[in-house]
This record gives structure tokens, C-alpha cells and sequence, in this order.
């Protein structure tokens, strides 16, 4: 998984098997963690002995990756099912390394970092302890369908999960038994989950339907929807204005822009919010990239930094000015993260060339009507046939009988006639 973040003043770029962390201001080393080569599981004996040999193994990848709020600490998961965390400040260090039970697909830090949430595939979120970065996780709640994003309220109140079958659960971190709402609405998997700055009344979410819906999530009630693909302009090329999977939303630190991006399209779409009697996300404008979006971040002076699939240059930043968002080429920022990512960019590319990540999540319907009706049309025709040949020989085989009846009843009518005439003669 290809992915961008930012870490105070680190950026931090993941790429297929690598994370790479680069600061934005100094001149210092990149920290580089590796998952190929990282700790490995360590075997279980009573595990081993009930296995027969065919444990199933990861590939390294990465998978998720999530920073704390306040940039301090950071952590990825990778298909090797590792949950590694690492202190960002005041330098990179890898702080431990855990063993989740099923590959995870989303994860977020408590407000207060003493927490670390992760949500599978299998529907289930586990929480892990930072204070106590040796100790297990602990089953926290669960979905009957796989889980594609996790997220916390302000203040650590509510847990937010959002699956494949389009349901978005607010349950009470404490007691997650006990559902505060859910929010219904989309109609395919939901993927992306923000709760944007300045308004922790208010959730925003993606779906693979290309909708990104705002909600109040405490009652569950949706405030607006919108479609991605019917806000693209007249020069948007065709692919754009399909319905693509939401793979990202993200917000300044100010909360005055939220960036929306989509699998395999080469533009932004940003919403503002717009203040009067009641307050409402608006659709601003829309920024078209060279290349397709892999990821995107804002850093802390609200710059945009955007990941694409761009060989020659896959990394972008955008600087907001009157006239709209601007590429900011001549940045002392870019050109050092540049330069600290360039020899990695061949992995980028390999890791950027894969399949979709959402592709198999879409739900396939089968239209059977027309092929019923005609099975049942041949069946009826096939019964028609065979009672009309049952017909057909019951009613022969009637006949035959009742011309033998006529036959035999004018066989015995002679034979009497002619006993009677040899009588006469007799007397």
C-alpha cells in the first residue's frame, strides 16, 4: 500500500514493503524500517505441534498506517500480521513489535496516545496498550462483515467503524456493547472515515458508491451527500466522472479545506465550509494532478502533499493561494523530501502498478430472471410434449379396443341368427 503522512516536521511515505521517514526541515538521515527484514514471529510450540505444516504466510506488505494526534509516535501493520510501533520524536525509533490475529486494515491512536485501535478483516477491533507496548491486545468489539475503517471522536468517546456491507456503527469506546447510532446510507462498502477540525459534531465518510456523505454522527442523521463523479467539469475526462472508489479524505489543520481523492483519478476534490444560520460543507474547486492519486496528506502549514503514480515525479505539494492551489515546485521542503525519496521510487512504482485495492469489495448481482423464465418456458414445453405423445397413445390404444368390442359384438350377433334359422327347419 502506497501512503503519505506527516509526523510534526517528518514526512513519511510507506511503499510496498518500506516505510521511509524524511524531515522536512533538516538536513538529517531518512529513517527506513523495513518489514522484509523485521523481527520475526516466533514460533509457538503447542501451535506448531497442532499445525500441519501449512501455516499460511505474508508477503511483508504493508497495510495500514497511522499517527498519533499529537505526531510523536506512529504505526504500521503489514500482511505478516506484525503491529509495529514507533516513537517519532525527537528521532525515529522502533518502539516494539506485536502479532495481530487476522491482517489488519485500518488503524488509529486514542486522543490521549495511550491506545492503539486496529480493525480487521475479519470484522473484529482489537486495542493495544502504547504504555505497555509488550502486552497483547484485547478484543474491543466486532462486525459480522469486514471492517475498512476505524476512527475516534474527540475526547475518546466514541469508537467509529465503517464495513464492506455499507454500515457506519458509533459505539461508546468504554462499553462498545452499547450502540449510540448508526449511519445508513450508502450503497456500497464505506472506505474512508474523517472527523474534519473545528466541527467534532460532524463525520465525514467515502463509500465505493463515489459518494462522500457528512453526518451528525451522535443521532446518526445525514446532513448532505454528494456525488463525485456528477461535480467533475465539462473537461474532466470520462474515467473521471465514473464512479471510483473514495480512498481518502483528509483536512488542514485549520479545518478550512477538505480534500477528497479517489482510486485512478488524477484530480482533488476540496470542500470548504460555509458559514451562515447553519453550517454547511460546500464543493469548492478541483485540482487536476498529471497522474492518478495514490494518497495524499496536509502538513502542519496546511500544504498539500500528493502521492501519484508518476514515474519521473510521483510526489506533488500544492500551496493554497487566491487564485486556487498551486504547485510549489520551488519549495526547500519538496526538493529535500524529493531527493531523500528518489532512490525508493522504484519500489513506489512496483507497489503503485498492483491490482485495485477495492475491486473484489464491490457486490456482485446476478441477474437470473431471463435465464429462469426460459428454462421454465423449455420445461413446460418439454411436459406439453410428452403428455400430448401420452394422449396420442392412450387414445389409439382406445381405439383398438373399441374396434375389437364392435367386432366381437358382431361376431355373437351372427352366430345367434343362425342358431335361430336351424331351429325353424328343425320343427
Amino acid at each position: 500500500m502506497a501512503a503519505v503522512g506527516t509526523c510534526g516536521e517528518w514526512f513519511v511515505s510507506t511503499c510496498d514493503k518500506k516505510l521511509v521517514a524524511v524531515h522536512t526541515k533538516q538536513a538529517r538521515e531518512p529513517f527506513v524500517f523495513d518489514c522484509s527484514t523485521a523481527e520475526k514471529k516466533p514460533k509457538d510450540t503447542e501451535t506448531d505441534n497442532k499445525s500441519d505444516g501449512s501455516e499460511e504466510t505474508g508477503n511483508d506488505k504493508i497495510l495500514a498506517f497511522a499517527v498519533s494526534p499529537s505526531g510523536k509516535l506512529a504505526a504500521l501493520t503489514d500482511d505478516t500480521k506484525r503491529l509495529v510501533l514507533f516513537r517519532c520524536q525527537p528521532s525515529w525509533q522502533c518502539v516494539s513489535t506485536r502479532w495481530v490475529v487476522r491482517r489488519c486494515t485500518s488503524l488509529v491512536f486514542s486522543e490521549a496516545e495511550e491506545e492503539l485501535l486496529a480493525a480487521d478483516k475479519s470484522g473484529d477491533v482489537y486495542c493495544f496498550s502504547v504504555l505497555e507496548p509488550q502486552r497483547d491486545g484485547e478484543l474491543k468489539l466486532g462486525h459480522l462483515s469486514m471492517l475498512l475503517a476505524i476512527t475516534l471522536t474527540p475526547s475518546d468517546r466514541y469508537v467509529i467503524t465503517a464495513d464492506r456491507d455499507e454500515k457506519i456503527r458509533v459505539s461508546h469506546l468504554k462499553s462498545p456493547y452499547n450502540i449510540q447510532s448508526f449511519c445508513l446510507g450508502h450503497l456500497e462498502f464505506v472506505s474512508a472515515l474523517l472527523i474534519p477540525s473545528g466541527h467534532p459534531q460532524w463525520l465525514l465518510s467515502g463509500s465505493g458508491d463515489g459518494t462522500v456523505k457528512l453526518w451528525e454522527y451522535e443521532s446518526g442523521r445525514k446532513l448532505q451527500s454528494w456525488d463525485l463523479g456528477e461535480l467533475g467539469d465539462a473537461a474532466s475526462s470520462e474515467a473521471d466522472k465514473q464512479k471510483s472508489a473514495v480512498c481518502r479524505i483528509a483536512c488542514s489543520p485549520d479545518g478550512r479545506h477538505v480534500a477528497v481523492q479517489c482510486e485512478r483519478v488524477a484530480a482533488v476534490q476540496f470542500f470548504g465550509v460555509e458559514r451562515g444560520v447553519e453550517e454547511r460543507l460546500v464543493p469548492r474547486s478541483r485540482l487536476t494532478l498529471p497522474r492518478s492519486a495514490l494518497d495524499l496528506t496536509f502538513d502542519l502549514q496546511g500544504r498539500l502533499w500528493v502521492l501519484t503514480d508518476c514515474s519521473a515525479a510521483p510526489l506533488q505539494i500544492y500551496t493554497h493561494t487566491q487564485d486556487g492551489w498551486e504547485f510549489d515546485a520551488e519549495s526547500p521542503d519538496f526538493t529535500r523530501v524529493t531527493e531523500a525519496l528518489r532512490p525508493h521510487w522504484e519500489t513506489l512504482q512496483a507497489s503503485a502498478g498492483g491490482e485495485s485495492r477495492f475491486q473484489h469489495l464491490y457486490k456482485v448481482n446476478f441477474d437470473n430472471t431471463a435465464s429462469y423464465l426460459q428454462k421454465k418456458q423449455q420445461r413446460l414445453e418439454q411436459q406439453k410434449s410428452h403428455w400430448g405423445k401420452k394422449r396420442a397413445a392412450g387414445d389409439a390404444a382406445e381405439g383398438g379396443q373399441r374396434q375389437k368390442d364392435q367386432e366381437g359384438e358382431g361376431g355373437s350377433s351372427n352366430s345367434t341368427v343362425g342358431l335361430n334359422e336351424q331351429f325353424r327347419k328343425e320343427e
